[in-house]
């Protein structure tokens, strides 16, 4: 049965970053274009959310878990679980012979009914496109820079050696030295758009009931709060800071929101310039059935009014 939202929405989800690293490359910096300007992969958004899911229980199949695996000669290694092996630990299903129970069992992860799935083993190939689409989340704040911090260990590296004053190899006798890289302020801003309608060849074929209101409200308490609630070592100091959500009719379409918005500061507050978005939005009323608008009170100022627009402070949740 088709319960699909008969709605589009669209919007922009602001994550800031104090002296933290949101998104590193392989060099361990924040992650940059070749012309410089920082930049978050729509996986650094998504993976706190998955993560909060799976904290409460929720089946979340494309995240990383781990097993111990016993070796030839009975060592014991922890290594992550494959694909088909955590599709086996979510289900307890190994056969994937049956199509339509592996796309039942699919659209019933939180992740995959959200941000779709490839699923490529042996005798199943699915492609899922999701009905959440998340862009590129491009840092707007102009004075960004990378810190590098160095980092003493508790421990010496007991493979390491040194010369002596009799030029003979001797243990290392110091704790050995990292490193801490991180941006001293950046303020990434993600598009997304959600189109209930990406479900609809899944309906037909009886594997799910769409992408429901349920879902939607789902993703929307986690988009809110999970940036802030994934404090690891690096992440600590990334928090949500700002987001908007605009529900439209189901054919209306709309560019990415984060290109019509602009973050400056000054040394008291932050400002988030949307008067771009707003006269977008405003021009295209007849179509948008809510507008609602979260940021920080506390620390920024929102330029821009947005025709019937409700505002609230993302730290409680409640409407400013």
């Amino acid at each position: 049965m088709d319960k699909s939202m008969n709605k589009r929405v669209y919007g922009i989800l602001g994550i800031s970053s104090i002296w933290a690293n949101w998104n590193a490359d392989f060099s361990g910096y924040p992650k940059s274009l070749s012309d410089g300007r920082v930049f978050g992969s729509d996986k650094a958004l998504k993976y706190p959310m998955k993560k909060m899911w799976d904290n409460e229980g929720q089946k979340v199949l494309y995240i990383k878990s781990m097993k111990i695996n016993e070796g030839k000669k009975g060592e014991a290694t922890l290594v992550p679980r494959s694909l088909r092996e955590r599709y086996e630990f979510l289900y307890g299903a190994s056969d994937l012979k049956d199509v339509k129970e592996v796309l039942a069992n699919l659209m019933n992860s939180v992740d995959v009914k959200n941000f779709g799935a490839t699923f490529a083993e042996a005798g199943c190939n699915i492609a899922i496109t999701g009905a959440v689409q998340v862009g590129q989340g491009f840092n707007k704040y102009e004075n960004t820079t990378a810190e590098e911090q160095q980092i003493l260990s508790p421990f010496r590296d007991a493979t390491a050696t040194k010369k002596n004053e009799n030029n003979e190899d001797e243990e290392a006798k110091n704790s050995t030295l990292g490193t801490k890289i991180g941006s001293s302020e950046a303020h990434y801003f993600y598009p997304f758009v959600i189109n209930p309608l990406a479900y609809k060849e899944l309906v037909s074929l009886d594997v799910t009931e769409g992408y429901t209101d349920e879902d939607y409200q789902n993703f929307k308490r986690t988009a809110l709060v999970s940036a802030t609630a994934f404090a690891t070592n690096s992440k600590i100091g990334c928090e949500n800071e700002f987001a908007v959500f605009v529900e439209t009719k189901v054919d209306t379409y709309l560019p990415n929101l984060s290109e019509y918005v602009d973050f400056s500061k000054n040394e008291d507050k932050n400002y988030i310039d949307m008067e771009k978005m707003a006269e977008l939005l405003n021009t295209m009323a007849d179509n948008i059935s809510s507008v609602e608008i979260y940021y920080n009170p506390y620390t920024t100022i929102l330029k821009g009014e947005i025709k019937d627009a409700k505002y609230f402070n993302i730290l409680t949740l409640k409407e400013v």
